[in-house]
């Protein structure tokens, strides 16, 4: 039979119209392309660059332990050069599992990796000895006592529309009981990792500690958790973006410069956008309901959720953007530098908060110093603070910018801020000179009621507003600003007085 110059001539009859013959090369070639991806998929299971846990033995059950085969999966792909290790539907009960190089953890639609009770008989990797840790808390000490930890990898990826539960992780970040875990992921020195999607309830003390980590993206997460949610810590060259992070008990994203790699390290090149964080009852932005029962926070002060750079600062917190977040139903912004380190060319944009439990703004230079005998106290300066919108702040203390004695905050700009305080406080509250607590841990708190109605600034310079609007739901008869040993550049706000105290 002679071949006619038609395309379609292997799929038709050449009496068909053209119409019917290009459905029917549409639907061939849908079926060939099927056959092909699941022959790619077959062939990297059984050879290398994917696998499934469920071939390893797991068993996602949510009553037999799996990490076992879980660890035994990663490895197996490592040993192949790295690839996928794919987790479907399923409860994935797990102890520590071990992240390598080269390594994508997904975590299918209706998968949940979820941390176990410690038993009498098996529990999570113990914490590794640091002969450092005497200079920062127990959690930021240790990397191994995790759900998911690395340690010096490099090209990891969590992903997936799948959960990170910590229903077993202990969120006392001082337990060092042997087979307790604190941590959801904790990682490293390591480069190269993403975390992207998931969503990570209840996790301990952290739901993510970063620790000497180099280029790292976070991108849509939802975490709703019992402490931190994302601790970044001497890192370099991160970006989180598009986050949800409520977390009533702790900060929500925070940086961090702490001394528990035995040496000083910045924090650096770090891009936060696009972020919501919260202060709501654990659990309930999670699941849609907003609820505001558990007033109070293991301070006993009112629920954490902020953005916040510190307490941690051996190290320093350099070109640091924070922009497009919202705060809501939880703690100011602050920037913390005590332990040595100087913050530096920050700049801070487009942030709306609502309802907020204590000062909008608290800017603190210190001298904690829990780092190395011997190391001097630190510095803050080229801070830009702008296109800020906040309803419904706390007046107890106002908004605080302190540095301590012959250590001053320097050259921090505010522009365009708009304020409305719940206001209400005497003019006897004027006369309170609050407490220097230079080696107080930084908290708004640690001054009490302060003086002022907006702003109290003390042992700064080169202080600049510009634009500034501030109202109160009640009258406060406080001055607007108080100064104490401090020096404004440029004032521009509304119906605000200032007083100067010496």
């Amino acid at each position: 039979m002679k071949m006619k110059p038609n395309m379609y001539y292997r799929f038709t009859s050449d009496n068909e119209p053209k119409e019917e013959q290009l459905k029917c090369l549409i639907k061939y070639l849908m079926v060939f392309l099927f056959l092909l991806n699941a022959s790619t998929l077959l062939a990297g299971n059984d050879a290398h660059g994917y696998c499934n846990v469920r071939d390893f033995g797991a068993q996602g059950d949510g009553k037999h332990i799996d990490s076992y085969a879980i660890n035994q999966a990663i490895e197996t792909v490592a040993s192949q050069g790295g690839g996928t290790v794919f987790f479907p539907a399923g409860n994935y009960l797990s102890y520590s599992i071990r992240l390598k190089s080269h390594i994508c953890l997904l975590l299918d639609a209706g998968a949940t990796l979820t941390a176990a009770s410690p038993s009498a008989t098996e529990g999570y990797d113990e914490a590794e000895p640091n002969e450092y840790d005497r200079y920062q808390d127990f959690g930021h000490s240790h990397w191994k006592n995790s759900l998911l930890w690395a340690i010096g990898e490099e090209d990891i990826t969590i992903c997936g529309q799948g959960s990170i539960y910590g229903a077993g992780l202990s969120r006392n970040q001082k337990s060092s009981d042997k087979g307790v875990g604190n941590k959801a992921i904790s990682l490293k020195e390591c480069k190269n990792v993403q975390l992207k999607d998931i969503r990570m309830l209840l996790c301990g003390h952290f739901a993510l500690l970063a620790t000497n980590v180099d280029n790292m993206t976070i991108d849509n997460i939802l975490i709703d958790t019992n402490r931190d949610g994302l601790d970044i810590d001497c890192c370099r060259n991160v970006r989180i973006s598009n986050c949800t992070v409520n977390s009533p008990w702790d900060d929500g994203i925070v940086l961090k410069a702490c001394y528990g790699l035995g040496y000083f390290k910045d924090t650096e090149n770090v891009t936060i956008t696009n972020c919501a964080v919260s202060g709501y009852d654990r659990g309930t932005v999670a699941d849609g309901t907003y609820q505001f029962k558990d007033t109070i926070a293991p301070d006993h002060d009112l629920p954490y959720g902020r953005i916040k750079l510190g307490t941690e600062s051996s190290g320093g917190f350099k070109n640091i953007a924070i922009t497009n977040c919202v705060f809501d139903h939880c703690r100011g912004l602050a920037l913390e530098t005590v332990d040595g380190g100087y913050l530096e060319d920050v700049v801070i944009s487009n942030i709306t908060m609502r309802d907020i439990f204590n000062a909008p703004f608290f800017l603190r230079l210190g001298a904690r110093m829990r780092s190395p005998e011997g190391t001097p106290v630190g510095k803050m300066r080229r801070v830009s603070i702008s296109n800020i919108n906040v309803f419904n702040a706390d007046s107890r203390y106002a908004s605080i910018i302190s540095g301590i004695p012959e250590h001053n905050i320097e050259d921090v700009s505010f522009s365009n801020i708009r304020i409305y305080y719940k206001g209400g406080f005497s003019k006897e509250s004027a006369a309170f000179s609050p407490p220097e607590n230079e080696k107080m841990y930084p908290e708004p708190s640690m001054f009490g009621i302060v003086p002022a109605s907006a702003f109290y600034i003390r042992h700064a310079r080169n202080i600049r507003f510009r634009n500034m609007e501030v109202n109160f739901e009640q009258p406060d008869f406080r001055p607007g600003i108080v100064l104490d040993d401090a020096q404004i550049d440029t004032l521009d706000v509304n119906n605000i007085d200032v007083v100067k105290k010496k």
